[in-house]
């Protein structure tokens, strides 16, 4: 186990949700922390309360989608003590919208944040661990690392991505038995991201139930920093959900379909917005504890457990009363269908 008092740690994202508390608890542990995000007035309250802890703080702006600032941050890193401890690539974005959506460049900017910006972090921090023999990186993911979800896919795709770039550097590293790279999964939190992030598809988004709070997951990333564990799913029950999606693939997405279009979002229609893709919004992420969900944690198990037993059924019979079109004749009256079911085309 290792002893974070004055440990060096890099935490970007660190201006609100999950980095902001997870500052607050690496600086309970005494560690000096350098914490990095794009909004600079929120990274100096973070920072302040940091202090009040007994923590050392500094803070740099930085947008993580480009490299040079990136590495700009692992060199400020190396001022506090010449060494790096640990590093945690914690900055993301979303964007609630079809693949297929007009806007494509929203898609692009969270795969730079997201990922490419985890990328740049390895890309700065693998000389520095090589040189020290030792160092920890976590990488925050989420329970979307594993299995799809069809409204955010840019942010799946880029959580996908990430566990990918995790795995290629434990390999890398195998020989290094006191280098760490560490993946957090978290289940939905209650943090800024519902409403932050870029909407395309005129709904507000809302977290599904259980909740949790960001200072629950903090605990257990510090907690996978101290141990140096390879993964870490918070709530751990969540696996659950990622042993039936192995077991029952088909089910499990046409479940998670169901559950998305009947609580994921609210009737009232909101702005079509970028939101926080290309600028940081206002101080926002400071607030949690205020986001409401749309069902309770019981009515959705129960509506899951209902549903494990009917899908089968709607699914086998969706197959037999629509067979594979062959011909063309067959897939223009297949098009024509789908066209009248979503009200696209004249009866």
């Amino acid at each position: 186990m290792m002893d974070l008092q004055d440990r060096v740690v890099v935490i970007t994202g660190a201006s609100s949700g999950l980095g902001r508390a997870a500052a607050l608890q690496f600086a309970k542990q005494r560690s000096r922390l350098v914490l990095c995000a794009r909004r600079a007035d929120a990274l100096q309250d973070i920072a302040r309360q940091c202090r009040e802890l007994g923590a050392r703080a500094v803070t740099y702006e930085a947008d993580v989608s480009h490299e040079e600032q990136v590495q700009a941050l692992a060199q400020e890193a190396l001022k506090q003590t010449g060494q790096l401890d640990i590093w945690v690539n914690n900055a993301g974005i979303t964007c609630f919208a079809p693949l297929d959506s007009e806007r494509f460049d929203d898609h692009r900017q969270v795969l730079e944040t997201n990922l490419f910006g985890a990328i740049y972090g390895a890309r700065a921090v693998l000389p520095i661990f090589r040189r020290q023999g030792y160092g920890t990186m976590i990488n925050v993911g989420s329970v979307l690392s594993k299995v799809g979800q069809p409204f955010v896919p840019s942010y799946v795709i880029s959580k996908f991505g990430l566990q990918g770039l995790t795995e290629t550097l434990r390999a890398s590293f195998a020989d290094m038995p006191h280098v760490h790279i560490s993946s957090l999964l978290p289940y939905a939190m209650d943090t800024e991201h519902f409403e932050s992030g870029a909407n395309e598809l005129g709904w507000g988004a809302h977290p599904l139930s259980p909740v949790q709070s960001p200072e629950k997951v903090a605990k257990a990333l510090v907690a996978l920093a101290r141990s140096g564990g390879r993964q870490r799913m918070v709530p751990r029950i969540a696996g659950l959900g990622l042993a039936l999606h192995f077991f029952l693939p088909r089910i499990t997405e046409h479940l998670v379909l169901d559950i998305l279009r009947k609580w994921h979002f609210d009737d009232e229609a909101v702005s079509r917005t970028a939101g926080n893709v290309y600028t940081p919004l206002g101080d926002a992420g400071a607030v949690h504890g205020k986001r409401s969900v749309l069902v309770t944690t019981p009515r959705l198990l129960w509506y899951v457990t209902g549903r494990l037993l009917s899908i089968p059924i709607e699914l086998a019979l969706k197959r037999r009363r629509a067979p594979v079109p062959r011909s063309d004749a067959d897939i223009a009256g297949a098009t024509r269908r789908v066209a009248l079911r979503a009200g696209h085309a004249e009866a």
